[in-house]
């Protein structure tokens, strides 16, 4: 099994470690854009283009799916990627959490970039699917920037002042970035004190995982193992993990994994 996840930058980082922590033996293409990023403030005609360009890329590597690990990739190229690229390959989008963290009804907070925040794309969702909970826009300047860049004084910047602006009482944050994940827990430890004592963030990591996984298996793919390859495409060249990965804990599980991977011949 060969599973590509695209993103702009290291946003796919934590898709990536959900799909190797329950499949270990799947190879896995990460195909992201250093030359083109970031993508935000592009146009939606040009981010569709960067897209493309780095779906490409990933496909020529021949996977069983597409996962994109990016909200604005989503938002603005999946139409396209799928009339490109399906039913050949599936290809799986990245939606915000919205209706499980509103399912209890309960104060929800949506923290997302300020491009997305406020766009009819995220009020569309809350619409459909906040249903009865009090929901809070939260705009992040800067902080998945500062992720990617793994600039720990900045994310601590972004995620103070985005923790100011999120409502005392929030029961649950909806992480509307793919990027804001891999800084969950220090999201968590800012809010935490004005936030309700149960409070729950809630990534898509997972449920994409899931969802590329369902896929596969609607194809008949799934009984077709891997070796844990990790293969990396920087805008389509062949490239290693970024520097900036090793600062979360998702990037060192790929990369412990990715060398052990590369010892096993001299092993056996």
């Amino acid at each position: 099994m060969k599973i590509a996840l695209l993103d702009s930058g290291i946003g796919l980082l934590a898709a990536a470690a959900a799909l190797r922590t329950v499949r270990p033996d799947a190879d896995l293409v990460l195909t992201s854009d250093p030359d083109g990023m970031p993508w935000g403030p592009r146009t939606p005609a040009d981010i569709t283009a960067h897209v493309l360009a780095c779906a490409r890329a990933a496909a020529a590597h021949e996977p069983d799916a597409l996962v994109v690990a990016c909200n604005t990739a989503s938002v603005h190229a999946l139409e396209a990627l799928r009339a490109e690229l399906e039913p050949g390959l599936p290809v799986i989008g990245t939606v915000p959490a919205i209706k499980p963290a509103a399912a209890a009804g309960r104060p929800v907070a949506i923290w997302a970039t300020p491009a997305t925040t406020g766009s009819p794309y995220q009020r569309g969702l809350i619409r459909d699917f906040a249903g009865r909970a009090a929901v809070t826009e939260v705009a992040c300047p800067g902080l998945a920037d500062a992720v990617e860049r793994a600039d720990d004084a900045a994310i601590d910047a972004a995620v103070a002042a985005a923790a100011a602006l999120t409502p005392a009482g929030a029961a649950a944050i909806v992480l509307g970035c793919t990027h804001y994940e891999l800084v969950a827990e220090r999201i968590r430890a800012a809010v935490a004190p004005a936030a309700a004592p149960d409070l729950v963030l809630h990534g898509s990591a997972g449920a994409v995982a899931a969802q590329a996984l369902r896929r596969i298996a609607d194809l008949g793919r799934a009984a077709g193992a891997g070796t844990g390859r990790l293969t990396v495409l920087h805008s389509g060249r062949p490239a290693g993990l970024s520097p900036a990965a090793a600062h979360y804990a998702e990037g060192r599980l790929l990369a412990a994994q990715a060398r052990a991977e590369a010892q096993a011949p001299a092993r056996a």
